[in-house]
């Protein structure tokens, strides 16, 4: 029997896609990054399902849309569907994560052999037992990472979960981890990223001496803000030479009032999101993409870190590696600092994706193809021969990583709970219900084909009419055929449910019409083997 493919799911975030040596970023330095799309398949119309990190972590790994996972804010109960470490440990994988786990409490914990989290673990429950939402993600109990940094006495220097000098400005209260950006005080060792890549390293090296297949999770929590890369990667970038976007001084007189509004709150001569001097918007903005800039090259380093040891132990023939972010940034795109009103700009909706098996896919292939980041667990799957996740709602992009031309889907949805963003391979459509906007019409369509920064509004161009029909029309179709329901009428004489989960039984031993997370999906093959 062929020996199993392990798997190494590398993800960052807040990296926006065009940030990467490989996608021809300007100052971007990730050598790292760059080898492993060298070495695979960089994939350049991938889109994240949701604008923010927990909502987009729980599609990535149930395989699931929000609408029919529930998952919409940072909080909640865990979602019903089984997920990715769940699926590979009954398929006899030996799994782990660590990093920034940021993912409702009680889902993927108990299905790992190992579990680090960097901001407390998700163990937290109720009187009653049932996990509950963690109070402050950003650092709950037993917090693996503050534990190691304590232990060298460095806790005082942590500033990953907030500034120290926000913390002082803000009268010993953090509110929120602060937007500026300076050097990190910690040893580049000892930063998050250093400490998630080094447990990532002992997973491995158990794992070398395992006859058990393994799929790892590791999580890093940059270049999300806080933009405090330690002092080497700092020093990598020259804000005072670093080119700023095309729209970075736009108006956003065409966009939704939320974006403006946004915008309207960088401003200023000394706007409340600075801390250091000067704290003008155009040089703190500059400062701010230094920052971040470091930050990527510090993911790109723990990265690094990892595939090196993956081929010092024999294994990197056999691991079939990704590399994927929650969601983008602004990377100062129109103005605007950090991934708010992220739904209406493809710097944060489109992701990084790269994929490496060597021998397996193609070495080199930039992929155009649309793909979304449900499509990670289908594909997996695939890939490792593992039994299908019956109820995923992405594809299997297999046959588009190995070269072929044929598109998986025309679309790809981005979604919060009162707006969808859908993409083609040229066009952006934004829907605003109109509730939104004081009752009336108002969207936002981008033709990036013309126009890659996004600098121009053209939902109501009267060219481009039969382009918002259209894309609307793919949008509620998509909404439709895609969204699962807990009950139906009884099946027709003789034909089984869709999307049935053979392997699952009610309390009673009889076959239960509904996959493990309970609900019933309506997609292709039911549209073309049941009506």
């Amino acid at each position: 029997m062929p020996q199993r493919p392990n798997i190494l799911f590398l993800f960052s975030d807040q990296h926006h896609a065009g940030v990467l040596g490989c996608a021809g970023h300007p100052h971007a330095v990730t050598p790292h990054l760059d080898r492993l799309a060298e070495e695979g398949v960089r994939c350049t119309q991938a889109y994240a399902q949701n604008p923010i990190c927990t909502p987009s972590r729980v599609c990535y790994l149930s395989g699931q849309y929000a609408h029919n996972h529930g998952i919409y804010g940072l909080e909640g109960y865990p979602p019903a569907a089984p997920s990715l470490l769940e699926h590979f440990k009954t398929a006899g994988y030996r799994t782990g994560m660590a990093g920034k786990i940021h993912t409702p409490p009680g889902w993927l914990s108990p299905h790992c052999d190992t579990f680090q989290d960097a901001y407390g673990h998700e163990y937290l429950t109720t009187e009653c037992g049932r996990p509950c939402a963690l109070g402050d993600l950003q650092g709950g109990e037993e917090d693996d990472y503050e534990a190691y940094l304590v232990e060298k006495g460095l806790a005082d220097d942590r500033d990953d979960k907030y500034l120290q000098e926000w913390v002082a400005l803000h009268g010993g209260s953090a509110g929120s981890q602060g937007l500026d950006a300076r050097p990190s005080r910690l040893p580049v060792d000892d930063t998050v990223e250093a400490w998630t890549a080094a447990q990532a390293i002992d997973f491995l090296r158990e794992s070398a001496t395992d006859d058990r297949p393994f799929l790892f999770w590791m999580s890093l929590p940059r270049p999300h803000e806080t933009y405090a890369p330690a002092q080497c990667f700092w020093d990598l970038y020259d804000e005072d030479t670093l080119t700023l976007p095309p729209s970075a001084d736009d108006d956003l007189a065409d966009r939704h009032p939320t974006m403006r509004l946004q915008k309207e709150g960088m401003l200023g001569e000394a706007p409340g999101w600075t801390i250091f001097e000067p704290r003008d918007y155009a040089t703190a903005r500059r400062r701010v993409l230094h920052g971040y800039l470091g930050c990527v090259s510090q993911v790109d380093d723990a990265v690094g870190r990892v595939l090196a040891e993956l081929e010092a132990l024999g294994l990197r023939e056999n691991t079939i590696i990704v590399y994927a972010a929650d969601h983008g940034d602004f990377a100062g795109e129109h103005g605007i600092i950090e991934k708010a009103p992220g739904i209406s700009s493809r710097a944060i909706t489109r992701v990084p994706f790269i994929w490496s098996w060597p021998g397996h896919l193609p070495a080199g292939r930039v992929c155009d193809g649309l793909a979304e980041s449900v499509d990670l667990f289908p594909t997996l799957c695939g890939l490792a021969a593992a039994p299908p996740p019956t109820w995923a709602d992405g594809h299997d992009l297999t046959p588009l990583l190995r070269g072929k031309t044929d598109a998986v889907r025309a679309i790809a949805v981005t979604e919060n709970p009162l707006t969808r963003a859908v993409h083609t391979a040229r066009y952006t459509l934004v829907h605003y219900p109109a509730a939104m906007n004081g009752g009336a019409e108002f969207g936002e369509l981008f033709d990036h084909d013309t126009d890659p920064w996004e600098r121009r509004n053209l939902y109501f161009d009267p060219a481009y009419a039969p382009v918002v029909a259209e894309l609307r029309r793919q949008l509620l179709d998509w909404l439709i055929g895609t969204t699962r329901v807990m009950s139906v009428l009884p099946p027709l004489p003789g034909r089984p449910m869709p999307q049935f989960d053979p392997e699952y039984y009610d309390r009673d031993g009889r076959m239960r019409w509904a996959n493990r997370d309970g609900l019933l999906a309506f997609g292709e093959s039911w549209w073309k083997n049941y009506l």
